[in-house]
């Protein structure tokens, strides 16, 4: 085995990242307070090519030192948008038939492992605040909710993770529709 350089991985431009075929899948991100997890979760979706993030709320923006700090670029690539309300984006996108499906511990969940999406649909994936989780008001207009499973003592992951989880899962069934 040999560690791969740069060029061998075949990284796209930033110019080329934007021109380039995206999952449908956006993620919104509400009331997420960590700059630090607005940074990974950017990054993330840069390496599964989704189509856009919503930040909403109290979550910052780019630019911002912190963001970028975690971001590494992805701030560049990555298609956002801020939305201050919520309720008003989630109205938006159910106008476009989008599917809104909330990352969170509710009854009536479907396990990670057990979504498949169908071809032809657009979604939307609500990471919620660190401490709070996605607000039930939120929840309550979900399509659906998705929890990932977890074994342990604790039953939470951190958002950066649970979102990079769920987009690698997401992404690749996606990707084999």
């Amino acid at each position: 085995m040999e560690k791969l350089t740069s060029e061998q991985l075949g990284r796209l431009t930033v110019e080329d990242f934007k021109k380039t075929s995206k999952i449908p899948l956006s993620l919104i991100l509400d009331n997420v307070r960590s700059l630090n997890n607005i940074g990974s979760i950017f990054r993330s979706a840069d390496a599964f090519l989704i189509q856009k993030i919503y930040l909403c709320g109290i979550t910052a923006c780019p630019p911002h030192k912190e963001i970028h700090k975690t971001a590494l670029g992805a701030t560049e690539s990555v298609c956002w948008e801020y939305v201050k309300d919520i309720f008003e984006l989630l109205e938006r996108l159910q106008q476009t038939h989008t599917e809104i499906i909330a990352l969170e511990q509710v009854t009536g969940a479907t396990l990670l492992q057990d979504f498949f999406p169908e071809k032809g649909k657009q979604y939307a994936l609500i990471l919620g605040n660190e401490v709070d989780g996605v607000q039930q008001k939120v929840v309550s207009l979900c399509h659906k909710a998705i929890e990932i499973p977890q074994f342990g003592t604790k039953h939470s992951l951190n958002i950066a993770v649970s979102a990079g989880i769920a987009l690698w899962d997401i992404s690749a069934k996606l990707r084999s529709l």
